[in-house]
């Protein structure tokens, strides 16, 4: 089960649960939550999955960002760490501009360069970290143009050059074969299956033809099948069922969770035996527990010796290159400049829309006072502000940014709000918040920039 401290003491009560997985950002090594520790004291392991490393960009790694993953694998005693196959900011020193960071998971491309660039950035995270690192396929509203490769063979490759292992989620495939068209069977089909760490289930919703990954949905029955053509393929170490938002009664996931379980144990795997992968994963990940025993026909391991992983170097070239896509992608994206070319520009929106709700949901809950302080004009006002003005630096300096921005344009009118606003901005930032004649000229030159 995703652990989340808003439902640690259900986690801690459902039958049959023997690991969790938390967002390793949400995690202070120094301070392990008391109902982690209480599950850890148990013998229920904890697996740190990342969602900021961004391994899909055209950037290294950030050595802090790695040295804070390992340090929370070590803490909670994991034995293995997760990750995502996306990009999650652009721009900086390859484009000579500033960062912009999504806030969310991207699509990276489908190229030889992208894989290139994949490539070196997981083999940098896999000598960074103390276990095994997963990473896992992403769900996407949308395609880049000019793809050279599906997703399994971007997957294969990528396990083949790296001896990484793979967290699959199905529901990331189902959101994709709705979004992109694409057969979640084929995909499974070229992906090296024996390089699963574990596997993901989590719901969603379908709105005009898009289906949302939400995780705060009950895992849909086309979600299972896909669980099900897994298992005819081989029987994954782990599975996990994702809810992070509109969290139901203990009961309802109890139920969620023996859905799963009754859809491993019916899915009938294929007789024919599956092919062993070109390379044999060179760090295998210490598999999820199994709380069935393992099927005889399954339990052969791959002996071929593992062949050394592709050392060769990334050209700076071609991060430059992919660089500069991905730092217009984002911009159409969160700084309202136009879609790049061969982009779908109606799915670009949609993907704006949802990106900037998932900022101003995301906002309202690291500063909830500023949701208190403004009323039901919030998101409204929220909306507005990052209409054109994109995040660089995290949540927290977003919501710090977005009042100073309602103080330089002299809002909340109410002045009894304002005061609020004003003393909740200076308790929190440095140097003071701006003076009535400094927000004038700020207006004012705004004002100017927009003639």
């Amino acid at each position: 089960m995703g652990w989340r401290p808003e439902i640690a003491e259900v986690v801690a009560e459902l039958p049959g649960v023997d690991w969790v997985e938390v967002v390793a950002e949400n995690i202070c090594p120094g301070h392990v939550p008391e109902a982690l520790e209480r599950l850890r004291s148990r013998g229920v392991r904890v697996v740190p999955h990342g969602v900021s490393l961004g391994l899909g960009g055209a950037d290294r790694p950030d050595a802090g960002k790695l040295a804070a993953l390992a340090r929370r694998a070590e803490a909670l005693g994991s034995p293995l760490v997760t990750e995502h196959i996306a990009f999650v900011r652009a721009g900086g020193p390859l484009t000579a501009s500033r960062t912009l960071e999504a806030g969310h998971l991207l699509p990276v491309p489908r190229t030889r360069d992208a894989l290139r660039v994949l490539c070196e950035n997981v083999r940098i995270a896999q000598d960074s970290l103390p276990v095994p690192l997963a990473v896992e396929n992403i769900a996407a509203l949308f395609s880049w143009p000019h793809e050279e490769l599906t997703e399994g063979q971007f997957l294969a490759e990528l396990v083949e050059r790296t001896g990484v292992r793979l967290l699959v989620d199905v529901a990331n495939l189902h959101t994709n074969r709705v979004n992109r068209g694409e057969d979640p069977a084929k995909a499974l089909d070229e992906l090296p299956v024996e390089a699963i760490a574990y596997v993901h289930v989590a719901g969603g919703v379908e709105r005009d033809g898009v289906w949302h990954d939400t995780h705060a949905h009950p895992v849909p029955e086309p979600v299972l099948d896909v669980l099900r053509e897994l298992r005819a393929r081989v029987r994954p170490p782990g599975v996990l069922l994702e809810r992070d938002d509109d969290f139901p009664p203990g009961e309802e996931l109890a139920r969620e969770l023996d859905t799963v379980r009754a859809t491993l144990r019916s899915a009938a795997p294929r007789t024919a035996a599956v092919p062993a992968p070109r390379r044999a994963p060179t760090r295998p990940a210490e598999p999820a527990k199994n709380t069935e025993p393992a099927e005889p026909a399954e339990a052969a391991e791959n002996t071929e010796p593992a062949l050394p992983a592709d050392g060769e170097a990334v050209e700076g070239a071609v991060r430059e290159r992919l660089a500069l896509g991905q730092v217009a992608l984002l911009s159409a994206l969160v700084a309202g400049t136009p879609a790049p070319e061969g982009f779908d520009a109606r799915r670009l929106r949609t993907q704006r829309r949802a990106l900037a709700a998932k900022r101003a949901s995301v906002v309202a809950k690291v500063a909830p006072e500023l949701r208190d302080i403004l009323g039901d004009g919030y998101r409204a006002a929220f909306l507005s502000y990052a209409r054109n003005r994109p995040m660089h630096h995290g949540y927290r300096r977003d919501a710090l940014d977005f009042a100073e921005h309602l103080l330089i344009a002299g809002t909340p009118v109410d002045d009894r709000a304002r005061r609020r606003l004003t003393h909740w901005w200076e308790e929190r930032v440095t140097p003071q918040p701006p003076r009535r004649t400094t927000r004038m000229v700020r207006a004012a030159r705004a004002v100017l920039i927009r003639r």
